[in-house]
């Protein structure tokens, strides 16, 4: 028996040694670099391979994948199907990687005797923490399956409320007393009802529920998300209010607090205005809702917008002349309602002067500011015709010439009239 041990002694260390050789050791070097080698040239011949087969397969198949439709609703789509197959075709293809760069570890360690031993366990290291997570989801499998089930089933069921909500918003499906505009906040407060219905059945099947980790990582998120959105479920009620008490939709003039503008956009949180100076200002739906709102937009579509602006005039004017000039000026100004007369209104019997209110309709909000701007010159012109002088606020006295332009005058340099050659006359844009 001494004899046996001191021979697989001396055979030990004949391999300790020869393992440590020099040229032994730059040899297991070159195969390791060679093995390297080998590692770069099947890991681009997988990828190659991989990238060949999915474009052979998708000239050959894609075109025979259509949509899943139940009653013209499209339940699974084509591009989803194909998405899957793609993804499992790139999984196969990392699979086949590791599964190379397994067998290089393996191999390349193996070949010097300080890593050996890790070459050895290597597949233990890998497949011990897959083992554990198998044995784990063993135990949860039938409360995976629900939970996959029901995601499954809530997914579908949120496509199709989403469908339905898109045809009421497109027109093709018609509910009364149900503005179609009302479709996509609709949507989204079913789904989150939806979601959250989804939540509540899941939680006692979700791994680790019942724990008390889990129980106070619950308590936190929702301490924090309480203490954190106040504002933040204030807007979104806000938001939600304004869609269904109609306060004004896309494209609407309105005026919200100091504000004016039209509304570009409408989101949960805050809605967008774009102002005459083509400036985008957001306002947070909690303060448009504790903001008085004017909107220019919604009797002009059918009565029409009234216009106004005033003018002092001294008494010594007849108020009948004062009122016909502001009628022709009004009349000279283009882009009125032609079947809205305009009217005019003496406000105040002040201590110096008569105040006087033009009153005109027009049917297109957003071009107030060019139809005001329009009006006032043709006031102007009118006026300074009839050579009528339009009181100051700093009035203390009849001075000795009549405040008016005379016409000769109205045309002063740099000035130029419309049909003067040279320089054309700036004239503003219509959209104000």
């Amino acid at each position: 028996m001494a004899q046996v041990y001191s021979a697989k002694i001396a055979e030990a260390i004949n391999a300790y040694r020869k393992d440590r050789d020099p040229a032994v050791l730059l040899e297991h070097g070159l195969l390791a670099c060679g093995a390297t080698l080998v590692l770069l040239g099947a890991v681009y011949l997988v990828r190659r391979i991989g990238r060949r087969l999915q474009e052979g397969v998708e000239r050959k198949y894609r075109g025979r994948i259509h949509d899943l439709t139940i009653l013209n609703f499209p339940i699974v789509k084509a591009e989803h199907v194909w998405q899957l197959f793609s993804g499992l075709l790139r999984f196969a293809a990392v699979i086949a990687i590791l599964v190379t760069a397994q067998v290089y570890l393996r191999y390349a360690l193996g070949l010097f005797p300080w890593t050996r031993g890790t070459a050895t366990r290597l597949f233990a290291i890998a497949m011990d923490p897959l083992r554990q997570m198998v044995l784990g989801l063993a135990w949860v499998v039938p409360d995976v399956v629900f939970l996959a089930i029901l995601f499954v089933v809530t997914r579908y069921m949120l496509k199709l409320v989403q469908l339905f909500f898109d045809s009421v918003a497109t027109g093709r499906v018609k509910l009364e007393h149900f503005d179609a505009e009302w479709s996509l906040p609709t949507y989204r407060l079913v789904r989150v009802l939806i979601i959250a219905f989804a939540l509540v059945v899941a939680y006692p099947y979700i791994p680790g529920s019942g724990t008390d980790a889990f129980k106070g990582i619950s308590v936190f998120i929702g301490v924090v998300f309480s203490l954190g959105s106040s504002s933040l479920i204030g807007n979104l009620l806000a938001g939600y209010s304004m869609t269904y008490r109609r306060a004004f939709k896309l494209g609407d003039r309105v005026k919200i607090g100091e504000h004016v503008g039209e509304v570009v956009e409408m989101r949960v949180l805050a809605t967008h205005l774009r102002t005459p100076k083509n400036e985008e200002v957001i306002i947070p739906n909690s303060t448009a809702v504790s903001s008085e709102v004017v909107n220019f937009s919604t009797m002009a579509r059918t009565r029409g917008i009234i216009l106004h602006t005033t003018v002092g005039v001294g008494y010594e004017t007849p108020w009948r002349q004062v009122e016909a000039m502001l009628l022709e000026a009004a009349a000279r100004t283009p882009g009125l309602l032609p079947d809205h007369p305009p009217f005019v209104f003496q406000l105040a019997l002040a201590t110096f002067n008569v105040v006087y209110e033009i009153n005109v309709y027009c049917n297109t909000p957003e071009r107030m500011r060019l139809l005001y701007s329009e009006l006032h010159r043709n006031i102007l012109d009118v006026f300074n015709e009839y050579g009528v002088q339009i009181m100051t606020p700093a009035y203390e006295g009849d001075p000795r010439d009549s405040k008016v332009v005379p016409k000769e005058r109205w045309y002063a340099p740099p000035a130029r009239p419309p049909t003067a050659p040279g320089r054309p006359q700036l004239v503003p844009r219509a959209s104000s």
